[in-house]
Order: C-alpha cells, then structure tokens, then sequence
C-alpha cells in the first residue's frame, strides 16, 4: 500500500511548497502558535484555485480547548457548510465535553452537515481520557480517519500506543500519526506504527513556511 503524507499548512506558501515537494495532501489552517485554527473563506477559496492535490479544512474557533459554546458550534456549521458548498475534499475538527469525552451528538450534528466531505478527527483525541474507547466511538460515528500522537506529547514518545492502535483499530478508521514527525525519525515511526498515513508541519525553529526538503525527504523515504 503506498504512504500517504499530509503537510500541515498555516498559510497558502507553505501549501504551494508542499504541493511542490511531493505532498500527497494539505492540513490547511492558520495560527501556528495556537495549534491551527479555521482559515478564513478567501484563504480556503485561494487554497482551492491554486492546489491540486486534496485539501483538508481545520474547523476549530478557537484554541482554548476543544469544548465550544452554542455560538462557536453555529460558527462552526458555517465553515463546515462553505468548505461543502465550494466542494472541499475534506474537514478537520475534534469536540470534546466537559470531561473530556467525544462529544456525541455535537459530532452526529456536524458529520450531517459535511458529508459526503471526507472526515478527520484531530488531536482532541489525545485529550481523552480512554484514547481506546473514544477511537471505537468515532467509528461508530463515521469518520475516515483519526490524527493522533497516540495520547503522548508527540509520535516518538506514542508509538507503542500508536502501533496498538494501528493494530487494533487500522481496518475501521486510517490511523494518522501527527506531532513531531520529521525526517529524521519518519522510518522509526513508519516501521514501528505499520501506519500509512502521515501528518506535519516540517517546520524547522523559527519558521512558519514548511520545509521543502523535508517533504521531500519524508516522501523519499515513505516510497522506499
């Protein structure tokens, strides 16, 4: 099966650069420091014109966690109903309750609204208190895919974990590892997990425009 890398993009140059290196698909978002957040329609609409490759929406209002109010859930549906309106291939989001627990109908809501856009559940996963138990629960929901560091601060430190769940879980939903993969570890991860998606950034300290030959080393190494 070949491996899939997904670049994570806070502005349209780094797109461009992914699309350019051999990236199989963009994150697109904005506010690095903030972990991603929901670009805006214009961004989303140039990202559309100029990239071929599929584009995957980040819908999160804030970064304060990932519980929303009644307000931030409606500003949601909204995003969520213009990347289906200008046929996005794909939506980001992870709502979690006060417990942090999958939220079950604010998902059942949301997934109504962006089917058929293929759907990812993000890093709200890790926050979880049963990583296991939530991943069963976004099957039962229907999405496509989950991106996770297996619970941990970042793959490296996750990758048991990430393997259990490849091993578990990787015939129902893609398990997309995501946090700190570079090429410099990419193998271990790649060899470790038996994982085929892959998701980041590339960024090297003090930048916010991804790395192109990063990408192109990951995707070097990912065809080998």
């Amino acid at each position: 099966m070949s491996k899939i890398l997904e670049i994570a993009c806070f502005n349209l140059e780094s797109a461009l650069i992914s699309q350019n290196s051999g990236a199989d698909r963009i994150e697109l978002c904005t506010n690095y420091t903030m972990g991603g957040l929901t670009p805006s329609h214009a961004k989303i609409l140039e990202a559309q014109k100029q990239i071929q490759i599929p584009v995957h929406v980040i819908i999160r209002p804030h970064a304060k966690g990932f519980v929303y109010s009644v307000s931030e859930i409606a500003q949601m549906k909204n995003d969520i109903l213009f990347c289906k309106e200008n046929k996005i291939d794909g939506i980001v989001f992870g709502v979690l309750d006060s417990v942090n627990e999958i939220d079950i109908n604010i998902c059942k809501a949301l997934i109504s609204l962006a089917k058929p856009m293929l759907l990812t559940f993000h890093r709200a996963i890790d926050e979880c208190n049963n990583i296991e138990k939530s991943i069963e629960q976004l099957i039962e929901l229907g999405f496509d895919r989950v991106l996770t560091s297996g619970g941990k601060n970042n793959c490296v430190e996750g990758l048991e974990i990430l393997k259990k769940l490849q091993n578990k879980f990787g015939n129902k939903i893609i398990i997309l590892p995501g946090g700190g993969i570079r090429s410099s570890n990419i193998n271990e991860i790649i060899n470790t997990t038996g994982c085929n998606e892959f998701h980041s950034s590339t960024l090297l300290v003090n930048d916010l425009i991804a790395n192109s030959q990063e990408i192109k080393s990951m995707k070097e190494i990912l065809n080998s």
